[in-house]
């Protein structure tokens, strides 16, 4: 089952509502999220996976909106866009919203898109460690795992928890050693990776709520 997105697409230059350019071999992260609003713990997030993965491109995916969490405060997607921009300032991230123009907003249907559509390149599913604890209630999170190799990046408050998520328990023979982080792209899904590293506290949920820490979005 799919979701049409009620989010508005007023205001958005059409070439956020396409998939950016990549060509043959590259590796490429899929780093998606509401980003409501984005901050310096997504545009860290984004800097360690490219070093540590060693990607050619980021995807910084601005979503329609989590199917988890209510939409009474989503900023409007252009403005998240804009945002965005401003916040990762690295040349090798590419800020996108093509999902707006899929018709959904589950992440399994966004990534097989991606793969259907860019056969010869090499993708890895980014995510936030704080992400792990949910991810079970993803709307087919297996199939997720077994899209594409998956980058677990720390964050603060998640270091320990993760072992426990159901994730990590159901793929704990897929689990790949963070030192061959580099190499993550050439495993055959699923495949999964924890990245530790510098931590920020930022929170989205925090700092529309006036503050600057907290849970992490």
């Amino acid at each position: 089952m799919t979701t049409k997105p009620d989010v508005t697409i007023e205001n958005v230059d059409r070439h956020y509502l396409r998939m950016p350019y990549s060509e043959r071999g590259m590796v490429v992260g899929l780093f998606g999220g509401s980003f409501n609003p984005p901050h310096q713990g997504h545009a860290l997030v984004a800097e360690i996976a490219i070093k540590r993965l060693g990607l050619d491109q980021l995807w910084w995916m601005v979503t329609p909106g989590n199917p988890l969490k209510s939409r009474n405060q989503l900023a409007p997607l252009a403005e998240r866009i804009a945002e965005s921009e401003r916040v990762a300032a690295n040349p090798r991230v590419k800020v996108t919203a093509f999902e707006q123009t899929l018709g959904t907003s589950y992440t399994a249907n966004t990534l097989a898109r991606v793969k259907a559509r860019n056969p010869h390149v090499h993708f890895i599913w980014i995510m936030g460690a704080d992400s792990l604890q949910t991810f079970h209630k993803w709307q087919k999170w297996q199939e997720i795992a077994r899209t594409f190799p998956i980058a677990v990046v720390d964050r603060p408050g998640a270091t320990l928890s993760f072992l426990s998520s159901k994730m990590a328990r159901t793929f704990d023979f897929a689990r790949v050693d963070e030192d061959d982080a580099r190499v993550l792209w050439k495993k055959r899904a699923p495949a999964w990776t924890f990245i530790h590293g510098p931590r920020s506290g930022l929170s989205s949920t925090a700092i529309r709520n006036g503050s600057s820490h907290g849970d992490a979005e």
